[in-house]
């Protein structure tokens, strides 16, 4: 078969697969066991814990777009990580970003508590810090761009120095999903995903995919998954896989509605930074260009009036929703600091930047002048009595 196109894979992704009957849209296949073909001759599938038919379509789906040799779908994002961590020993030990997810933050702190791996945090944007943590280190976890602030870490020259020390470095792609970026080609020998975001694109399917590039380092990782309990059901699956189809024309669109944005958010007075690895005044611009094929559609921003702001800012929207998770179809706002990463102490979340005034925008695929008006009306109840008289006095 010739080599296809990422958007190609995506779409038909077990399109004209159905052997019994020609169906060209795969079905569902909901049975938990499978007969033998006789004693002691299993079939492909015995039970779907260990391995379903429609959930297999979409793993093959994943590992072609990421370019890996397997993968593994699970039941949330958090089971692809909880999966990752099986392969770590009391003795190893893992880094990682201090201003990772709050989940992941979260798990990995309770499980390095619990003594089953060490744990190091890392701060990637200082070099000799990650220089100095990463050899010796079992595994190196990334994630970039970073959530909520899409800090840009350089996987392929973290690779290179895990490499020569022995270790292993996964990649959390969920933020830019294969559309837009692949790990595995620069050096990763793991790709984690929440499907539940833009794999899946419409905020109806909880799930998630560990993709290895090695067939010996994913049936490992399949092991684990069926051990500790936590694949994926068929039928998620099979939404998931009907979600993927349309990823690249998505990515497109979500990413045009966000340039719009910016140049608005960067007129107004309320806005005190933005983080987005597409402005050319981010720190990690250049990197992101080369590493990625798209700078994706998270962005955070910063209001100057705190949590005050923050509360003036999603009162009254109307286009936008106030909810956690990210990359549905529709526009969703978060405040980190009390919604997505709560689970860090306060100390914590300032070691890693968190501003109480942060705000995480998933640019959905809502017509851009409603979302634009509907931002600019929030920015203008967001601004401070003595901003707006600043403002306005400088006109």
């Amino acid at each position: 078969m010739s080599v296809r196109q990422p958007a190609t894979i995506a779409v038909r992704a077990g399109i004209d697969s159905d052997a019994s009957h020609g169906a060209v849209a795969p079905p569902v296949c909901l049975s938990s066991t499978f007969s033998f073909a006789e004693f002691g001759k299993p079939r492909r599938h015995d039970y779907s814990r260990s391995g379903n038919p429609t959930r297999d379509l979409l793993a093959e789906a994943l590992a072609d777009l990421e370019g890996g040799k397997a993968a593994t779908v699970t039941a949330t994002g958090m089971g692809a990580i909880t999966t990752v961590l099986q392969l770590l020993r009391r003795d190893d030990r893992l880094v990682a970003p201090l201003d990772c997810y709050g989940g992941t933050f979260r798990l990995f702190d309770a499980w390095a508590k619990k003594g089953a791996f060490q744990l190091e945090w890392v701060d990637f944007q200082d070099e000799q810090a990650w220089q100095r943590a990463v050899p010796g280190a079992r595994m190196v976890w990334l994630e970039t761009p970073s959530n909520p602030l899409l800090r840009i870490t350089d996987i392929e020259r973290v690779a290179a120095l895990a490499h020569r020390h022995g270790g292993l470095v996964v990649a959390d792609n969920t933020f830019l999903s294969p559309a837009l970026q692949n790990p595995i080609a620069l050096g990763a020998e793991i790709v984690v995903h929440s499907t539940t975001k833009y794999i899946n694109g419409h905020s109806d399917v909880v799930g998630g995919a560990v993709i290895a590039a090695d067939q010996g380092l994913g049936e490992e990782l399949a092991w684990w998954a069926n051990c500790v309990g936590i694949t994926g059901g068929a039928f998620d699956s099979w939404l998931t896989l009907r979600g993927l189809r349309t990823l690249a024309v998505r990515m497109r669109a979500h990413q045009d509605n966000v340039e719009s944005l910016i140049e608005l958010l960067e007129r107004h007075p309320a806005v005190r930074r933005i983080h987005y690895p597409g402005l050319a005044t981010h720190p990690g611009h250049l990197i992101a260009r080369r590493q990625q094929s798209g700078f994706g559609a998270m962005l955070s921003f910063e209001l100057y009036d705190g949590e005050a702001a923050v509360r003036r800012f999603v009162d009254g929207l109307e286009t936008i929703s106030l909810a956690e998770s990210l990359g549905g179809v529709e526009t969703l706002i978060a405040h980190p600091s009390t919604m997505t990463h709560a689970a860090m102490s306060a100390e914590d979340q300032a070691r890693a930047g968190l501003a109480p005034g942060l705000l995480r925008l998933s640019v959905g695929l809502e017509a851009v002048e409603d979302l634009g008006a509907d931002i600019l009306r929030a920015l203008d109840r967001a601004e401070s009595v003595s901003q707006r008289v600043k403002h306005h006095g400088a006109r």
